[in-house]
């Protein structure tokens, strides 16, 4: 493992990668694909359906489904059909398509040799530790008194260690430039002024525990985690934060989720190890768990990665409801339309381990499925702090979601749940967007700057507030129309003309900022596909905003017609841009009067006006 060059993929291959694939041919493989006109059809791979809602494009290499929502492209598909990891699927295709995957040489190099020798070690200690436990009665007896079978004590590499101060340590670590790699991956802990011989300055962090390896995507063990056997504190003690383990990105399971070949439609997430373990034991192989964290933004995008669906477990206690509502905090970022989070709480006294050992698998989902969505659990916990039978219980109902809601990012799904929590106190929705946005004019006490991270109404799913500009009005939006004939027909960037560009540049719409750099990519690297443009741009933040795009239904009928389209668009955003301008111009005029450099644009601009549009004639 050390010597593999772990350098990054350059993106020119991946995109030469995407090209030579026929994505039909590698879908069909595994799904059974029925010409439909220019497309191929099939019910869903990724979840149950009668009627096919499922297409693939060989022209765009993209597939989605209508049910589910589901899409990507090659790559994508295998990262989700076949639960590889981005370079793993990589790999899959270079394979096939006979070529070897280059990597780029990188500054930080020998640290990445460094870490392919820590996790080689972690690989090591978890085999010692596994043998330590087939070898030990107690912890043998431990965990067949908690349920667990040979098979699955295996399949999740579960071990033991000795209850010794340097066992591990001993076994390890024979000279000190070994016991800086026990230190570097956590498993001893530095006495803290220590003196004399040098192994003296060490002891073994982990003793007399049983011990679950967690593992990365590439199955590579990264930390662990100690349950003690009998009475003692802390009951779990996890790995520190290391080069290898970063505790806010990592789920515990994840890697035997992946591995698993049911089909995977929803992740559970629950607390304990032992929960995971004891879930995938009765066949609910979706479980996965924190590491001794509360949930984060990270982890909720490496599970939305592979599910629409994300189910909390968690215990009906204070406890369990107080780690409810931070998971449902920390969620809120990545909500939106596609993805569904659901709340289970567990009866008094039972955790996910002895409540799917006691009423088996077929009870435990059934309670799954009656979990309660993200919207209901909002709406019930606010409702517990606050008396809705009056008004001004009411009042704090709504100023406590406000925060809340902002944290969602704008479309359906936020729109959606306005509506709900409006009914919750029994008020129109327009009317508490309008509360909404007044309060926060008052607390800012100026105009919010537009968000440059994301494209804002790319995808046409933006509020309805009256302050957008009439450019994003009609057709669904001229920014997301310009987006939307780039996405289907990445070629046509190619062909804009100077004066094409120069509109661009000077315009300044919400979303100018990502269509200037999408049609900057693709005219230094031109993609001749959608599927290749999705992988570009697979890591940035408008991604998932341009696969909706990609799934969209184009009436544009080729590449002529998409370049006409893509210039209007262009062209009518600059013409009200500069009607804006002429009219707050006039305003300003009105109230406090111009300067000579402002009368002298009111004056082009009125020049402009009355000689008509601007636009230049391209066709």
């Amino acid at each position: 493992m050390s010597g593999r060059n772990t350098g990054r993929i350059p993106q020119n291959f991946i995109d030469d990668l995407v090209g030579r694939t026929d994505i039909v041919e590698l879908i069909g493989a595994r799904v059974p694909l029925k010409k439909a006109g220019r497309e191929f059809r099939a019910c869903c791979p990724f979840h149950d359906e009668k009627t096919p809602s499922f297409w693939v494009s060989p022209d765009k290499q993209f597939y989605h489904c209508f049910g589910c929502g589901a899409h990507g492209t090659a790559l994508g598909f295998l990262i989700n059909y076949d639960r590889l990891s981005f370079p793993e699927a990589v790999e899959e295709l270079a394979a096939r398509a006979g070529v070897e995957v280059p990597r780029e040489a990188r500054a930080d190099d020998g640290r990445s040799r460094d870490e392919g020798d820590l996790a080689e070690l972690m690989g090591e200690v978890a085999k010692y530790w596994a043998g330590k436990l087939k070898a030990d009665a107690r912890a043998s007896r431990y965990l067949s008194e908690r349920g667990l079978t040979a098979d699955t004590i295996q399949k999740f590499g579960i071990g033991y260690s000795a209850n010794s101060w340097n066992d591990t340590l001993n076994r390890f670590a024979n000279d000190s430039k070994k016991r800086e790699a026990l230190l570097a991956c956590g498993l001893v802990i530095e006495r803290e002024g220590s003196a004399g011989r040098d192994g003296d300055r060490y002891y073994d962090r982990f003793r007399d525990r049983v011990m679950f390896p967690i593992r990365d995507a590439r199955g590579r063990v990264i930390a662990f985690g100690g349950r003690i056997i009998d009475q003692g504190e802390p009951k779990y003690l996890n790995s520190p934060e290391t080069t290898l383990f970063h505790k806010g990105r990592e789920l515990y399971g994840l890697y035997e989720v992946r591995r698993s070949r049911a089909p995977l439609r929803r992740l559970m997430v629950v607390e304990g190890y032992m929960d995971v373990v004891r879930l995938h034991q009765a066949d609910i192989s979706y479980a996965v768990a924190t590491l001794g964290t509360a949930t984060t933004p990270e982890h909720l995008k490496r599970a939305f990665r592979l599910v629409s669906e994300v189910v909390f477990a968690f215990d009906g206690d204070r406890a369990g409801r107080a780690a409810a509502w931070r998971a449902l905090n920390n969620s809120l970022a990545e909500i939106r339309e596609g993805r569904q989070l659901k709340f289970l709480f567990l009866p008094d006294g039972h955790d996910p381990d002895t409540l799917v050992g006691e009423e088996g698998r077929e009870a435990f989902e059934a309670r799954l499925d009656g979990a309660l969505p993200l919207s209901e659990y909002l709406v019930q916990e606010l409702a517990t702090q606050v008396d809705l039978a009056y008004a001004d219980g009411r009042a704090r109902f709504a100023e406590l979601a406000r925060p809340l809601v902002s944290k969602i990012p704008e479309g359906v799904y936020r729109e959606l749940l306005v509506e709900r929590l409006a009914e919750a106190i029994r008020l129109p929705a327009s009317r508490l967007r309008d509360l909404w946005a007044n309060a926060a004019t008052e607390t800012s006490r100026g105009p919010r700057a537009p968000s440059t991270s994301r494209l804002q109404n790319a995808d046409g799913r933006g509020g309805t507030g009256g302050s957008k500009s009439s450019a994003t009005a009609g057709r669904g939006g001229l920014m997301r129309q310009a987006v939307l004939a780039l996405v289907h027909h990445p070629k046509v960037a190619t062909r804009l003309q100077d004066a094409d560009l120069a509109t661009l540049t000077g315009l300044d719409e919400p979303g100018a900022d990502i269509l200037r750099a999408l049609i900057a990519d693709l005219r230094e690297q031109p993609c001749a596909s959608t599927g290749q443009l999705l992988e570009r741009w697979r890591e940035r933040p408008e991604a998932e905003r341009f696969a909706r795009l990609a799934a969209v239904e184009s009436l544009i009928p080729g590449d002529e017609a998409a370049l006409q389209e893509l210039r209007n668009a262009l062209a009518r955003m600059h013409d009200e841009q500069r009607r804006r301008r002429f009219d707050a111009l006039l305003e300003r005029e009105k109230s406090v009067g111009l300067s000579a450099d402002e009368r002298t644009e009111l004056q082009q601009l009125m020049t402009s006006r009355i000689g008509g549009s601007t636009s230049p004639d391209r066709r």
